[in-house]
């Protein structure tokens, strides 16, 4: 395995500029996940690491290689695709050994590295199944098996997951995360579903417009984004956030250090019901959604802003009847009215 750096990367479509000077170091055997909205620059990125896409600028190592100039299938890196990309003529041993075979391989490792890659997957039982045969979770598991069975350096994933249903993407990403603890790679893997990366990935790398927005560990994200758009992305639901004006105290007394301007930010999970001399927030009942574990309640504060906070029984109150809620002071995120930025507290 190796590790991967990216130095001032740039990507330009004709005068349009997508992707603007990413820095990146990627350690060898981390898990890291680039996640954003669509259209944010994440599978292009991933796609010049590849080598599928040109670098306009900058340069990209693969261990102590610069492979910029270095043709897809010597980089070193072997890719997962959306659509799996399986031949439908050829069953599940002649899918996984094409790639070895036009690389001239002996037939014996050949087989040795299919079995082997088959056998960490459990799907030995398909071998001589085609694709059809197969159901979208199979389907997926070869084109992992594909990828292990040419030893790369580094396996890049895009969106693997995002045409299966949901049971089938909560199995297979379990599956890929206990191949990474199995095998040790360094992997990098695109999507757009903020679960799979807090759930997956060592290192996140949260892109907006083609520049990265922050990057660090699941859990650095959630508790101490450096924006809002971060914090606004990662966390299911996002985190609200109140300005003055739907405020019930002073924003400065709320938080130490706090300006009339500036936005305070409460996930949903910290919201706490509470009487109305103590209300940090109160707000209409809107809507009520029963998850089973927990309820979303939707509430409208009075200038209108939508909120939601996590429950774990139903409030007493009906519909359209008023709520009020505070936070824990270590849960209350203070962002810079102008910049948006995290203002430490």
């Amino acid at each position: 395995m190796a590790n991967l750096k990216l130095v001032d990367v740039k990507k330009s479509f004709d005068e349009t500029e997508v992707i603007h000077g990413v820095d990146l170091q990627v350690e060898d055997g981390e898990f890291v996940v680039f996640v954003g909205p669509s259209g944010c620059g994440k599978s292009t990125l991933l796609r010049m690491i590849a080598g599928l896409e040109e670098t306009t600028s900058g340069e990209i190592s693969i261990g102590d290689r610069v492979v910029n100039e270095i043709v897809p299938s010597k980089r070193g890196v072997a890719m997962v695709f959306q659509t799996y990309a399986l031949y439908p003529h050829m069953n599940v041993y002649k899918n996984m050994a094409f790639g070895l075979r036009q690389a001239k391989m002996p037939e014996p490792e050949i087989k040795k590295r299919v079995h082997a890659a088959a056998e960490i997957l459990q799907i030995t039982d398909y071998l001589h199944r085609t694709p059809r045969a197969l159901s979208g979770g199979q389907r997926q598991r070869v084109a992992i098996g594909r990828a292990i069975v040419r030893e790369p350096e580094v396996f890049l994933f895009d969106e693997p997951l995002s045409n299966l249903d949901a049971a089938l993407r909560v199995n297979t990403r379990l599956e890929i995360a206990r191949l990474h603890k199995r095998l040790g790679a360094t992997m990098v893997y695109v999507t757009h579903d903020q679960v799979e990366a807090m759930t997956l990935a060592d290192k996140i790398v949260v892109l907006r417009d083609g520049v990265i927005e922050q990057v660090g560990s699941p859990v650095d994200l959630y508790e101490r984004p450096d924006n809002m758009f971060v914090a606004g992305f990662i966390g299911s639901p996002k985190m609200n956030f109140f300005n003055e004006t739907n405020l019930e105290k002073n924003v400065s007394i709320i938080v130490e250090g706090a300006e009339d301007k500036d936005t305070i930010g409460i996930r949903p999970e910290h919201l706490r019901r509470c009487k109305a001399r103590d209300a940090i927030i109160s707000a209409k009942l809107d809507l009520i959604e029963n998850l089973g574990e927990n309820l979303l309640v939707h509430c409208i504060a009075s200038d209108g802003t939508e909120f939601i906070t996590k429950m774990e029984s139903a409030p007493t109150e009906e519909i359209g009847e008023t709520i009020c809620f505070d936070a824990p002071a270590d849960r209350i995120h203070l962002f810079d009215g102008m910049s948006t930025r995290r203002k430490t507290h």
